[in-house]
């Protein structure tokens, strides 16, 4: 799997659960309300203002060494 700033967070975190913590780092701390489960990486970073392009390259990091 590869992650990209459309990716759906619902369907990052139902592949690789254990990149939640990624995301609780960054202020995404309502990970299990369906909002923020339909809402693209892009969206979610312009709301928490943090940088999309960043997040996505620490989860294909983590997700690359998991193999």
């Amino acid at each position: 799997m590869v992650v990209t700033k459309t990716s759906i967070i619902g369907d990052v975190l139902d592949a690789a659960p254990e990149l939640a913590p990624l995301f609780r780092e960054i202020g995404m701390s309502c990970l299990g309300c369906p909002a923020a489960r339909a809402e693209t990486l892009e969206e979610a970073c312009y709301v928490h203002g943090q940088d999309a392009d960043a997040l996505v390259t620490k989860i294909n990091a983590v997700l690359f060494e998991k193999g």
